[in-house]
């Protein structure tokens, strides 16, 4: 008998989870509490789970006798109607499932746990390859190059934020990272960087990784980048900076007051620490913002995070308003 029907039955099971979230006892208490904080999402929200399409892949699976593990990658698209308005919120989890089998031969999942967690406080030492190690440009990087706009060989940069090509640059590297960047395991607030800087936000060159706001490219055999660049928690300080040149923010209190090309920071336990970082890139029929982001990337997702499994009720989050001009 075949492991695969009890893990093809998972799948179906949590993919109707995901627009009945209803919390069974015989869910593993992790989840039972995502689809708590899901559903008090959707009602707080004033909306309406209409339908869920979720894609298998198995990216690695190592059998036993009596035990299979297989890492999935679940390509999700919920549908969601606010105030009559739909829209479609993408997001790409990765599990590792345990598929055991009983003495009389019957498989059934017993356990799953996400690969890579949303808690992170930031990108990390080394960013991950693939098996043939790192890739090695034969050009300098050119940081013009990575722009959604094509411009002519000489150009100035305009003092004026293009939300839309913010957002452009988000919809396209979503789930497609940018082979001009590094790209981590944990890569929320690289991606959310790149995406500032295709919207013409300039690059603060500083004295060491910790100052300034930078990816310089290819230097001295090795990619270079401020911590500012990559760090969610760095990033959250640059921005609280205020600064009068360079990329500059404003907070808000609410997440109402953001729009595209805005930025949110989430700190998932309440520390003072800040882990993740997401991108504006629409608003529901509440008005209420939309985000893309990597580590989990996703795709026109609720501001909130209440779906996620880093989310806590001590979760802190600061809004801000990426100004119009630099």
């Amino acid at each position: 008998m075949s492991w695969k029907p009890a893990l093809y039955e998972y799948v179906s099971a949590a993919n109707a989870r995901e627009t009945e979230p209803v919390a069974a006892e015989s869910l593993l208490p992790a989840e039972r509490a995502r689809l708590r904080r899901l559903a008090a999402s959707y009602a707080d929200r004033g909306a309406s789970p209409v339908g869920c399409d979720t894609r298998l892949r198995i990216t690695r699976q190592r059998e036993g006798e009596r035990e299979v593990v297989v890492d999935l990658e679940l390509q999700r698209t919920m549908y969601v109607r606010t105030r009559g308005v739909e829209h479609a919120e993408q997001r790409i989890d990765r599990e590792r499932v345990a598929v055991q089998r009983s003495p009389d031969g019957e498989w059934t999942v017993s356990r799953a746990e996400p690969i890579v967690e949303e808690r992170h406080a930031g990108a990390g030492p080394a960013a991950v390859y693939g098996e043939a190690g790192p890739a090695v440009r034969t050009a300098p990087f050119l940081n013009e190059r990575v722009l959604v706009r094509a411009y002519p060989e000489r150009w100035e940069r305009s003092s004026v934020y293009d939300r839309e090509a913010a957002r452009a640059y988000a919809e396209r590297h979503w789930n497609d990272p940018n082979p001009q960047f590094v790209h981590f395991d944990i890569d929320c607030t690289n991606y959310v960087s790149q995406c500032l800087y295709a919207g013409g936000a300039p690059m603060n060159f500083g004295v060491g990784r910790e100052s300034g706001w930078w990816y310089r490219g290819r230097s001295g055999g090795r990619e270079q980048w401020s911590f500012s660049w990559s760090v969610a928690h760095s990033l959250h300080w640059y921005l609280m900076t205020g600064r009068n040149e360079g990329l500059a923010a404003d907070r808000v209190a609410e997440p109402k007051e953001l729009t595209i090309g805005d930025v949110i920071l989430y700190d998932f336990d309440g520390d003072g620490r800040f882990e993740h970082s997401a991108v504006v890139t629409g608003a529901d029929g509440a008005g209420m913002p939309l985000v893309n982001a990597h580590t989990t990337n996703s795709r026109a997702r609720y501001w909130d995070y209440r779906d996620s499994y880093a989310w806590t009720d001590r979760t802190v989050y600061r809004f801000f308003r990426i100004r119009n001009r630099f």
